[in-house]
């Protein structure tokens, strides 16, 4: 086996890579589109922070990036071919991957606490036994909720003096932005951002502002969800309400209002 930085002619096969993993790990593909994957590439420095383990037939036999969010937190993801378990890669492209994390170290503000976020299914025992053997703790759990429609959602309701309204691609998609930073603001892991990093990393192959609500309080921005469609799934990515309009049933109705549209899409 060999490890190398990948080039923009392995999108296919680490894409092939990643849906096979997917399928030993869950039973089935999570969605991730090879559209998606080529976005995040291009918000990486292929070069630096990617890898990919070469089998001895040439075939990818795994897959890792770090991501840096302003020097402060660094997300890592490592994937295996699960033709190729037990030999070593993926302890291989962890170290590898923090080796390239610590020279983010002297880069962040003075006093920060650097961290590196290693994200797994917690239902694997190799993987979560590999990160406690490198010294990582288990510190979030996340769930990810499905819903499937046998008919049309009902129709939200909405608190009084509450309107929304989508985005367009031609407007100023700033109001979601604000919206949703301030409401994440005290979230676990918010690393603030620019709106032009926010915008930067939004608008993907699978950016559709007709799927954004922003819910306005006499023209008062007070809730925002923001949805996307990849493989033919309905995605609810952020669904933020801002601290003076939580608990008056905002952010149930802007999530309503979402499912009927992707409904409406056949989703």
């Amino acid at each position: 086996y060999s490890v190398r930085h990948p080039e923009f002619a392995d999108l296919d096969a680490v894409h092939a890579l990643i849906v096979a993993s997917e399928i030993e790990e869950f039973g089935e593909a999570e969605g991730f589109g090879l559209d998606e994957l080529e976005g995040n590439w291009k918000l990486l420095d292929l070069g630096k922070d990617v890898w990919v383990a070469v089998a001895p037939d040439g075939a990818l036999a795994g897959y890792g990036y770090v991501q840096d969010r302003r020097h402060v937190r660094l997300d890592m993801e490592v994937y295996v071919h699960p033709a190729h378990y037990g030999r070593g890669i993926g302890t291989t492209l962890v170290r590898l991957a923090e080796v390239r994390a610590k020279d983010h170290v002297p880069l962040a503000p003075p006093g920060t606490r650097v961290v590196v976020n290693n994200w797994i299914n917690a239902l694997n025992t190799e993987a979560r036994s590999l990160l406690e053997r490198e010294g990582y703790t288990p510190v979030r759990y996340f769930f990810r909720m499905e819903i499937t429609f046998s008919e049309e959602p009902a129709a939200p309701t909405w608190p009084a003096g509450i309107t929304v309204r989508s985005g367009g691609a031609d407007e100023d998609l700033r109001p979601f932005f604000e919206t949703s930073d301030e409401a994440m603001a005290e979230n676990w892991g918010h690393v603030p951002r620019s709106f032009e990093e926010w915008m930067e990393r939004r608008t993907q192959s699978n950016f559709d502002p007709s799927l954004w609500f922003l819910a306005l309080d006499e023209g008062e921005p007070a809730a925002a969800v923001l949805c996307s469609i990849s493989e033919g799934i309905g995605w609810v990515d952020t669904l933020a309400v801002r601290a003076a309009w939580r608990r008056r049933g905002v952010g149930y109705a802007l999530l309503t209002h979402a499912f009927r549209e992707l409904y409406g899409r056949g989703l």
